[in-house]
């Protein structure tokens, strides 16, 4: 079998290591396909292999480097919660005990990143020596830099030099109480007064994003070279990780990062990825545009991620089927006016509509719209709205192919709703909108609704899921392996109840609370007081 290695066409110099470069592996805790998409992976992966004080050696689940004999350093990128399995798989492979606290000078100290380490880490802080919260480019160095300082030290001089990092957390030196063993958390305190009470995410405030490292057609995206137009998102949405997480909002050159960018991917591929939460926002976008649209660039493929709304032009549209490009993403959430001033969606439904018109004028033929059920506040009127909604789009804009997707909302730590649980009749407000869409020939794709009950556990899980996640891991990792493993735990955690359905006291200490996010909590409160004051006095029946 060919190395899926290969088929890559760098875009950057590794370096040659010294002597004594420490040696480190660098995971993905998936295929290589999925993995090598990830553009932070391929980011942090480049930097490290730029560096001549480290030798570096990638690691999936399906293919891998030639490997050190003694790794100083294993680290991994976790962008999903559910990859936490292939973690601890590949823990295993390798040898290393699962559990940091089984581990012993001989093993590597193991380190990771990412979203979903940096939202929360406290399920699989268990898992982990140090975790990195926050932008590689500010800490990656800065973490470097500290290891080689302790690299010949014991463990423990080690951790807790790195626990000096602005950025570097190091779970086993803070400890956490409960009001009682399936009770909330009660305090999470550091071990002593040389710790830092609170670790803070670091955040890159650069206008030169990232862009892709490497180029394969192995990757899922085949061939695709992806460039960060903007990161984090101007509108903050008050469920929205991918918004409070990240900010503040910020843009990437056009002149100084992007056309160099987008010249140097275009020398090894035709195809071009746009990426952010919020692209067309770039205050240059229409310069980026007409860039794009010079006759040299006719022959490229293009991708744009999820666009906002009113951001939709005939141009933009013409663009984009000029590039080989025949749909396009707008997440909505609703079609209810109240539910959106709710989440702070800043749209209405006639600039959806408008949306709707400008993409078929500009020749689209399929128009994506994300939604939501289960936000806060949501009544049976709001999914009337959201029907209508997408009624009046199939009757204005015949012949557009038109796809709802739509997710159950999750709380997630670090925004305005991160107290709210999850509405447990989002199953059945799922059923009743594909029973209501499906003969408009509007097609529905609902997400899961049991897997964002797991996410929501992980999203709002505390250390006590580690021995969970291991359990259920052993049972098989299905929907059934969670409820099995949550009844023989059955008084030493609380239930699913309180991780996912219950609405947390705004008093209440959160899994996260010595970790800092961009907003202080007094701004998240003021934020979900907002959010309230859209709320209906008295709650409707809720559709069931």
């Amino acid at each position: 079998m060919i190395s899926p290695f290969a088929a890559e066409r760098l875009l950057f110099t590794p370096a040659t290591a010294t002597a004594d470069a420490v040696p480190i592996i660098f995971a993905f805790p998936n295929e290589y396909s999925v993995g090598i998409t990830s553009l932070g992976y391929q980011v942090v992966w480049a930097t490290l292999a730029s560096r001549t004080d480290v030798q570096v050696s990638r690691l999936f689940t399906d293919a891998q480097e030639s490997l050190p004999a003694e790794p100083e350093l294993l680290g991994f990128s976790l962008s999903w919660e559910l990859d936490y399995v292939n973690v601890l798989g590949l823990l295993e492979s390798l040898d290393v005990p699962i559990r940091a606290t089984m581990r012993s000078q001989a093993h590597p100290l193991v380190f990771g990143g990412g979203p979903v380490l940096t939202a929360n880490p406290e399920p699989f802080a268990d898992f982990f020596d140090v975790i990195l919260l926050g932008d590689g480019e500010l800490l990656l160095g800065e973490f470097i830099t500290a290891y080689r300082a302790v690299r010949h030290a014991d463990r423990a001089t080690q951790l807790r030099h790195l626990a000096q990092v602005p950025g570097v957390y190091v779970p086993s030196l803070y400890v956490v109480t409960y009001d009682e063993a399936d009770g909330a958390v009660q305090s999470i305190t550091p071990v002593d007064a040389g710790m830092p009470a609170q670790i803070e995410k670091q955040t890159y405030r650069g206008n030169t994003l990232s862009a892709s490292t490497v180029v394969t057609e192995k990757a899922a995206w085949e061939n695709i070279y992806m460039i960060e137009v903007v990161r984090s998102c101007p509108e903050m949405c008050r469920f929205c990780l991918a918004s409070y997480l990240t900010l503040p909002f910020r843009t990437a050159s056009i002149e100084e990062s992007l056309i160099p960018a987008i010249a140097q991917g275009l020398t090894v591929t035709d195809r071009l990825g746009l990426l952010g939460a919020s692209v067309t926002q770039h205050p240059e976008f229409e310069t980026l545009l007409d860039y794009l649209n010079r006759p040299e660039f006719d022959a490229v493929r293009l991708s744009i991620a999820s666009v906002r709304t009113n951001t939709v032009t005939p141009k933009l549209a013409e663009t984009l089927v000029k590039h080989d490009t025949r749909s396009i993403t707008i997440a909505v959430e609703s079609g209810s006016d109240r539910l959106r001033q709710i989440i702070n969606k800043k749209l209405t439904n006639d600039e959806i509509i408008q949306a709707a018109i400008n993409a078929k004028a500009g020749g689209l033929s399929n128009l994506k719209l994300y939604g939501m059920v289960g936000v806060p506040g949501e009544e049976s009127d709001d999914l009337d709205q959201t029907v209508a909604m997408l009624r009046d789009i199939k009757k204005t804009v015949p012949g557009l192919r038109l796809t709802f997707g739509c997710s159950t909302f999750v709380p997630k730590a670090h925004t305005p709703f991160q107290w709210f649980g999850v509405n447990a009749k989002s199953e059945k407000r799922l059923q009743w909108l594909q029973k209501q869409l499906r003969p408009q020939g509007i097609e529905f794709r609902p997400e899961s609704y049991n897997w964002s009950v797991i996410q929501t556990l992980l999203s709002r899980g505390d250390r006590r899921l580690s021995h969970f996640l291991e359990l259920t891991r052993h049972y098989g990792d299905s929907l059934g392996s969670y409820r099995r493993a949550f009844k023989e735990l059955r008084g030493k955690l609380p239930d699913l109840e309180f991780y996912v359905y219950r609405d947390w006291p705004l008093d209440q200490t959160l899994p996260w609370s010595h970790l800092q996010g961009p907003l202080p909590q007094a701004t998240l409160l003021k934020h979900l007081a907002s959010a309230k004051d859209h709320f209906q006095p008295v709650s409707e029946t809720i559709r069931g």
